[in-house]
Order: structure tokens, then sequence, then C-alpha cells
């Protein structure tokens, strides 16, 4: 993992934005008060399938990351989909982890654990080289130049992610602005140039405008459909440690 100096504005330390939305019905203050804790990441010590599933050794099953889960729908559909791997989601907002949690009631899953807080923190204390997918879908684009350095398409969180895939563990993110497009493409040139980290996996245009199978939409990316901005998808192997 690539050293930064402390201070680095391209280093995001921490993630920016809201913690709370409209005030919650009693229904989904239960819901959090009740179905959250048996879901919780441990608040201490290394996430691992072990962990969060008890899974023996040798018989781990891969895990999954997503940073930022929004309501939840991504999430629910990969963990139903893949029912033998393990899915961490992390989300500061307690609106969007009430709406996980309704998925995870709703469609029984239980191979889901959560994380209310900042996804670096647990992002971190994952093992290096586990994780099979890291997930980052429609982050805040912080369009203004002044907030570049708050984005998570940046070194550090880059560099963060790198380190806790496997080798050949791959790396999503989605857009639809094109400021952050046209960032996120900038930040990981240098990362698929030779001898870099990763490799894109796209082969053609098409590849990074529609999304590849297993890639639901969110209501995110449906509402931007809705309001004729363009979507980006992009896929990154990992290829070394």
């Amino acid at each position: 993992m690539t050293a930064h100096k402390q201070g680095d504005p391209t280093t995001l330390n921490r993630l920016y934005g809201r913690s709370k939305g409209h005030r919650l019905r009693p229904s989904q203050q239960a819901l959090l008060d009740h179905v959250y804790p048996a879901l919780a990441v441990p608040a201490e010590g290394p996430i691992t399938s072990q962990t969060l599933f008890d899974d023996p050794p040798g018989r781990e099953r891969p895990l999954h990351f997503e940073i930022g889960f929004g309501a939840g729908e991504h999430l629910a559909y990969r963990a139903d989909l893949l029912p033998d791997h393990g899915f961490i989601g992390a989300e500061p907002f307690v609106n969007g982890m009430v709406g996980a949690l309704q998925h995870v009631r709703d469609q029984r899953l239980g191979n889901i654990r959560l994380y209310l807080g900042d996804a670096l923190e647990a992002l971190a204390r994952v093992p290096d080289g586990t994780l099979a997918m890291v997930y980052l879908l429609h982050p805040d684009p912080w369009p203004k130049a002044r907030h570049s350095k708050r984005r998570m398409m940046n070194p550090g969180p880059l560099d963060l992610i790198a380190a806790k895939l496997r080798p050949g563990g791959v790396f999503r993110m989605a857009t639809d602005h094109p400021v952050y497009c046209r960032w996120a493409m900038m930040q990981m040139a240098p990362r698929i140039a030779p001898g870099g980290d990763f490799e894109w996996m796209a082969k053609s245009a098409s590849d990074f405008r529609n999304p590849p199978s297993g890639w639901p939409l969110t209501r995110y990316a449906e509402k931007a459909l809705r309001e004729g901005r363009e979507l980006w998808f992009f896929q990154y192997r990992k290829v070394r440690e």
C-alpha cells in the first residue's frame, strides 16, 4: 500500500457527508434496535469470514465489501445472487441502514453483515489480500475543485482498496457525474499502466456504458436515467500485490 504524508490532500482518511435524514418511524427504529445488532460488524478486531460468519479455517467464503450502499438494494441483490459468499456493507447514513435492514429481513439474507459508520474505518480492518470484490457505486462527486480531496477516487482510498483485494479480485465503480467520471479515469490511469496494480476489464466503449451481467441498477441510477443523465460503469481487476 503506497504511503502518503499526513495532510496530503489526495489522501482521504474519512468519509464526508450527512449521517441523518428524515425522522425514523417506530418500525424503522425497531429495525435498528433489534435487527441491526445481530448483523453488525464487530466493533474491534480483524474483519474476516471467521469473525463475521464463524467460517472454519480452510473453508472461508469469498468476501465482498460495498462502500456506501445507499438503501441497500444492490447489496441485497448481490447477496441473494451469491448465497455462498459473504457481504459487508458500510454506510454512515442511518436512513440508508434502515433500508438495508428491510432488505435483509424481507429477503431473509443470512450472508450480509453491516457497519453503520465510516466505510474506510471498517475497510482498514479487513486483512490485506482477502476481498473478492469491492463496490463503490455512485459516490458523492464533490464536483467543486476545492472539494476534490473529499472524493473516494483518490490515491489514499484506492491504495486501501487495492491492498484489501486479493489477486484477481474486482473493484467496481459507477457514476453518473461527468466530472467524477473524468476524475476517476484520471486517478486509475497510472494504476492500469504497465507495472500497475489493476487492469481495466473494458474491451470496448459499450463495456463501461452498460452494466455487466449481475450488476443491477440502484434506485439512484434509475433516477439518473429518468432525468436524462448518462451512466458509466467501471470494472478493474487486481493483478498484483
